[in-house]
């Protein structure tokens, strides 16, 4: 009998794959696309991670959703940051969403208001994967525009509290083990990992639309 949190990871495998593998994040990576791509795509983060957080004062005494509100993972001050380095002072004043983004931030703050256990798929999904994958991005982004080391641009990526990344996979694994849902809400917040996968992936095609290579 698998563990939950292995259900969860195997489920949402393929997905994962596909929006790592995405031409936009491949051409971003691969330094084939400029700064402002990347500031783009910083910006279009800046929706989700708004949606994430912005109810987690509520959250945070909920049953199912409340064991995963930890600030020390909140990065909502950290995309401001590196806004403001890369966009300037008044990055705000040109803030737009795609409605790829928008479609996800407003799925986030749906289950945000109304489904813990829809609240804690988008969180699994985002937190995670900044752990583990988002440290191949701030190096490259390091490396290819010349940010400081884990210095405004790439703060995103930097868990400044969190001094053992591993360690706290580990523990927030065996929060999603003991998840207070039964079988079936265990089976929609699967389902729901999914359907955060593809929101992700559709804001990459959109943004591969915008940043087309030359060809």
């Amino acid at each position: 009998m698998n563990s939950f949190s292995t259900v969860i990871r195997t489920a949402s495998h393929e997905q994962h794959t596909e929006a790592e593998t995405s031409t936009f994040m491949s051409d971003l990576l691969g330094g084939r696309l400029g700064v402002d791509a990347y500031a783009r795509y910083t910006e279009q983060l800046w929706f989700v991670y708004e949606a994430l957080e912005a109810g987690t004062g509520r959250l945070a005494g909920d049953p199912v959703a409340g064991p995963f509100v930890r600030p020390e993972l909140f990065r909502l001050a950290a995309l401001e940051r590196d806004l403001a380095h890369l966009r300037g002072a008044d990055w705000r004043a040109g803030l737009s969403a795609l409605p790829a983004t928008r479609a996800y931030a407003d799925r986030v703050r749906e289950c945000a208001e109304q489904w813990p256990g829809g609240y804690v798929a988008h969180h699994y999904t985002r937190y995670l994967g900044d752990l583990s994958g988002g440290q191949i991005i701030r190096d490259r982004a390091e490396r290819t525009w010349g940010f400081e080391r884990k210095g405004d641009g790439v703060r995103f990526y930097v868990f400044e509290e969190i001094a053992n990344p591993a360690a706290f996979k580990r523990g927030y694994r065996e929060l999603l083990d003991t998840v207070r849902a039964d079988d079936l809400e265990r089976q929609r917040i699967v389902a729901e990992c999914r359907r955060a996968f593809a929101l992700n992936t559709a804001v990459f095609h959109a943004l591969a639309e915008e940043f087309p290579l030359s060809a």
